[in-house]
């Protein structure tokens, strides 16, 4: 859930030269987060009575969009696991996440929402879709500031240490403001059938964290510009799009707009996959075949065996996506007995949607840290 790449020598070795994109200026600038300023705008000026087609709209984007982000952090993650849970490769501390991650978290996670459901405890199940909206706040801001310092590698302008402590700062302030205003506007809800409650906060503690907010994004524009007078009047613009959209526009200001609510979660998905198909496709680059012909020929017409294998890539995240979102809940539904009067007719939908979304800001925040070998290697390419 948390993209932290922060730049360091390994990193700048592998930085290309001036200019260069994960795709190109207009797609990393849409996929990034510049769509979100175009959308918004457009969405005050929707009828309310047309939320039901554009959350039908969003189902079928997420398909397309939200599952397959999902999806892809356990395709790279667990791709040889067994190598990364010896440290073949990786250093002691990186080796320890793997295994924490990757096994420890969602076997704990497995064993809380077991037990859960065997014993109808409604309010401990409640307290899963609160440390969801917590986790998912949390790995928003985090992931806008990996894309930030993933475009601050590939444009070469780089941000000193006291740089990139002001904006993780001002991250964590705006995330923390956020969460705490959500908790005074929303103290009940319903989650796929379950109630939960959120945590009563005193009106001084909000006072403090909008402080904080204001003070560290008055900080960090001042950063910028001090920045921009360092690089001869150049940023990673793209990137500080990513920042600003994922920060103000996803967390802070995202129930400006019912609808508004409804398209930000692919948005940010689109922010996710811009990333990793661009990983993805150096990883398949790398292969020693990767120029050449597909077999058979008829493929030849995708180009080379590295697209394919790509392609192969983004279509196996679409399935496995429609796997654990809705076959695998729908079967455990159907085969696995419990107190649908007191748990809902939803109750592993519900499991499932939350494992998956926790689970991922875990996965994330080992593969995409700083000190990852793979990063380095193909990310930067």
């Amino acid at each position: 859930m948390a993209l932290d790449l922060s730049v360091e020598t390994t990193a700048r070795k592998a930085a290309t030269p001036p200019g260069k994109y994960l795709f190109s200026p207009v797609a990393d600038f849409l996929m990034l987060g510049g769509s979100a300023f175009l959308i918004l705008p457009v969405l005050f000026f929707v009828p309310r009575e047309y939320e039901g087609p554009l959350a039908a709209t969003m189902v079928v984007v997420a398909y397309l969009v939200n599952y397959p982000h999902f999806a892809h952090s356990y395709q790279i993650f667990y791709r040889n696991f067994g190598r990364k849970a010896r440290g073949d490769g990786y250093d002691r501390s990186l080796q320890l996440r793997y295994i924490f991650a990757g096994v420890i978290v969602p076997a704990i996670m497995a064993l809380f929402f077991a037990y859960g459901a065997a014993t109808s405890n409604t309010r401990l199940l409640g307290f899963a879709a609160n440390a969801m909206f917590f986790f998912v706040g949390w790995h928003y801001v985090k992931q806008g500031y990996g894309m930030l310092m993933v475009d601050a590698v590939l444009k070469r302008k780089f941000f000193d240490g006291r740089d990139k402590k002001v904006l993780l700062i001002n991250s964590y302030a705006v995330w923390i403001l956020a969460w705490l205003q959500t908790n005074t506007a929303v103290t009940q809800g319903q989650y796929y059938g379950l109630q939960y409650y959120t945590f009563a906060a005193p009106s001084w503690i909000t006072d403090i964290a909008l402080a904080a907010a204001v003070a560290s994004t008055a900080a960090t524009l001042l950063m910028l510009a001090s920045r921009w007078r360092k690089n001869g009047g150049g940023l990673p613009y793209n990137g500080i799009v990513a920042y600003v959209a994922s920060l103000y526009l996803w967390i802070l200001i995202a129930r400006i707009n019912p609808l508004w609510l409804l398209v930000v979660p692919a948005l940010h998905s689109l922010q996710y996959l811009a990333v990793v198909w661009r990983y993805q496709t150096n990883v398949e680059r790398d292969v020693s075949d990767a120029a050449r012909d597909p077999e058979p020929k008829i493929l030849s017409v995708l180009g080379p065996r590295y697209r394919l294998r790509v392609l192969g890539f983004i279509i196996g995240g679409g399935a496995l996506g429609y796997l654990g979102f809705w076959l695998i809940p729908f079967l455990l539904t159907a085969l696995v007995p419990y107190d649908s009067q007191v748990l809902g007719s939803s109750l592993f939908f519900f499991i499932v949607l939350i494992f998956i979304n926790v689970h991922h800001y875990f996965l994330d925040n080992v593969m995409w840290r700083r000190g990852n070998p793979e990063v380095s290697k193909y990310l930067f390419r």
